[in-house]
């Protein structure tokens, strides 16, 4: 999707696959069942010889429609919607590894992905944890049953920034494939694909919804990835173009048997909230590097993690690579300054644990999101007790700056 008609092409997508009566948003859909008065054409459709909706837990056409709008979003050729952003990650995961593969992953993920690959390395799936702000670390950490690489584009909450476009390199000369979490970012601020991406996750939930109203989860196929070399295909799946077969088992193992299903209703909101996607998050952004400058300046605060200061470690990857640093940032307030006092003196930023919403949110983040973590693995990820992070809303500027210092003051 072209960066100048975003939001154009966004706002229309509905509309343009002529749905039911005229409407511009493709209705609410919450049939379990389909259909069909021809036997032959049900079973057509269960072995893929024919598109069509078998059951709620594999394909409806609400959602159906979000995936085909998200594909837009990021440039690829296929997409498949889940309940959760969490749910996106486990099924890819599980369905396209095995016992004795082993994956690369940044050591800076978000704490519900990270325990999530506890649960891998359980299952018998190796995992090695490495800086991916280098690439070097990532080279070093491959082995020989090595399948995956998984890394986000900004991580919550110190934001680090992998070298993405290295480690795509990397993966498509090791015949890797290459899986980015591009909720921080969305498709509006970078595409994965531009990278080498062979799989994109977004967290639906966050920006592309960006109301706080619904979970929703995507896999995005960019088709750069070769499935024929891959050896977990199942042949049940080999039925449709190569490009596909990732995808298809996602989608298969994920839904069918998984079932991580995306209900229609959050599926409307989340396609509802996309429309304006472009224009939250830049207002997001604006408000966002407003507040790291002014914290960054305060002497109740000792340090600000956010990619839009020249003093950041990837600030100069981050200017390259994105259309702008992101709405999230995180500081740690100086010795003496209690984080939940400062939390409770906020007005306007909201204590909650959610990101990408409308509003402005903060949370305390070593007694929270990452408290089971435990404090050795937190110090490695940059998270002191006294940090707190927060996703910047689309506030009017000026308020929140007053809010912030009077809250600090």
């Amino acid at each position: 999707m072209s960066k100048n008609k975003f939001s154009t092409t966004i706002l229309h997508a509905d509309r343009r696959e002529h749905p039911e009566h005229g409407v511009l948003h493709k209705p609410i859909h919450t049939s379990v069942a389909f259909g069909y008065e021809d036997a032959r054409e049900i079973a057509d459709v269960f072995q893929g010889k024919k598109s069509g909706y078998s059951y709620g837990r594999q394909s409806n056409p609400t959602v159906e429609t979000l995936a085909r709008k998200i594909s837009g979003m990021e440039d690829g050729i296929a997409s498949v919607c889940f309940g959760t952003g969490m749910a996106a990650i486990a099924a890819t995961m599980l369905s396209l590894l095995r016992q004795g593969d082993h994956i690369v992953a940044s050591s800076f993920l978000f704490g519900n992905t990270n325990s999530f690959f506890g649960t891998l390395q359980t299952l018998g799936i190796q995992v090695s944890f490495v800086d991916a702000t280098v690439l070097g670390n990532v080279e070093h950490a491959l082995q020989p049953n090595t399948r995956a690489v998984f890394v986000e584009t900004i991580a919550n909450p110190a934001t680090q920034i992998a070298d993405l476009a290295g480690i795509g390199e990397l993966c498509s000369r090791q015949g890797l494939i290459y899986i980015v979490d591009n909720t921080m970012t969305s498709p509006w601020l970078f595409q994965p694909r531009s990278v080498g991406a062979s799989l994109v996750i977004n967290a639906l939930t966050k920006y592309v919804g960006g109301h706080g109203n619904a979970l929703a989860g995507a896999v995005t196929e960019t088709g750069l990835f070769d499935w024929t070399r891959y050896p977990h295909i199942y042949d049940n799946y080999k039925n449709v173009d190569p490009s596909l077969w990732g995808i298809t088992q996602i989608r298969k193992k994920g839904l069918r048997d998984m079932g991580g299903a995306l209900a229609p209703e959050a599926a409307h909101h989340i396609s509802v909230g996309a429309d304006t996607l472009a224009l939250r998050l830049d207002k997001s952004c604006e408000n966002a590097l407003a507040i790291a400058r002014f914290c960054n300046s305060h002497p109740k605060v000792s340090k600000v993690f956010y990619p839009g200061l020249e003093s950041h470690p990837q600030y100069e990857r981050a200017r390259k690579l994105f259309r702008k640093p992101g709405s999230l940032l995180s500081i740690e307030l100086a010795t003496g300054v209690d984080c939940f006092d400062f939390l409770n003196a906020l007005d306007l930023v909201i204590t909650a644990s959610n990101l990408g919403d409308t509003r402005s949110l903060g949370i305390p983040v070593a007694h929270t999101i990452f408290f089971e973590m435990g404090p050795q693995r937190r110090a490695s990820m940059g998270v002191a007790d006294s940090m707190v992070r927060l996703s910047i809303g689309i506030e009017d500027t000026d308020d929140l700056l007053a809010d912030f210092a009077q809250a600090l003051g």
